[in-house]
């Protein structure tokens, strides 16, 4: 708005010159079904009710043409981000679960990064900031993340791989650094006098979630959920020697 005594012009625009030349800066935002924000800046003692009146339905008018110009050329939202944009993704984790996704001395979130490309920011309450380029960087940040920090459920079916052997079962993995044990008694739906004879280390299994203890320790069943075969002569001999030497370097109490 310009003024000069009594007169005064209402300039309706988008650009910047008023900013600096008029004595009022009006700013007002909305939606076909009206304003939504406002902001004024004067260099006047003050405004008519008549001047407001007209810089309202001035601006109403402008903000209905925009609007209709902005339909016809985006009728609706973009059901997929361009390719090029900057995407961001917002998660929340339990607390406790930081160190996990961090790791000793910050080699998992580092880890995560290196193989995504991806940037992650953690907070202390847990949310977590992922940021990429691209989707598929970002869906690949989120997923290990997730799996690292996930808190299992009884009845939860898994595809897991064996890590170690034991005398009373075996450690099979279920997402990335987190173990289940297989009781000798959860491998097979027949009696298992040694674990080697149905499982060895690097055998892909699925395995059931059965029991979480007070600690957070997860039990899991192979029987539940699929029926292994006897291990040939040969097999065993090696799955037992390979148990022996994951023994040997296991560091003794």
């Amino acid at each position: 708005m310009f003024t000069n005594g009594g007169n005064y012009k209402i300039l309706t625009d988008i650009q910047g010159p008023e900013d600096h030349h008029g004595d009022m800066d009006f700013k007002i935002a909305g939606t076909k079904n009206g304003i939504t924000a406002a902001q004024m800046d004067v260099k006047v003692d003050g405004i008519p009710l008549k001047i407001m009146k007209e810089a309202l339905l001035q601006a109403s008018e402008a903000r209905l043409q925009i609007l209709d110009v902005l339909m016809k050329e985006l009728p609706a939202p973009r059901k997929e981000l361009s390719p090029y944009a900057p995407r961001i993704l917002t998660m929340h984790i339990n607390p406790d679960k930081i160190r996990d996704v961090i790791g000793p001395g910050g080699k998992m979130i580092q880890s995560i990064v290196a193989e995504t490309g991806a940037e992650i920011d953690i907070e202390q309450d847990g949310t977590i900031f992922i940021t990429s380029p691209s989707q598929e960087s970002l869906k690949a940040a989120e997923e290990k993340i997730t799996m690292l920090t996930k808190e299992f459920e009884i009845g939860e079916v898994f595809d897991g791989t064996v890590t170690r052997i034991f005398p009373f079962g075996a450690m099979v993995e279920v997402a990335p650094k987190q173990e289940g044990l297989v009781h000798i008694s959860e491998l097979a739906p027949f009696r298992v006098n040694q674990v080697t004879d149905v499982v060895a280390p690097g055998d892909k299994v699925k395995v059931k979630v059965v029991g979480i203890d007070d600690q957070g320790r997860v039990n899991l069943s192979i029987k539940a959920v699929e029926a292994l075969q006897l291990k040939s002569h040969e097999e065993r001999r090696a799955g037992e020697t390979e148990a022996r030497k994951q023994a040997q370097r296991r560091p003794r109490r």
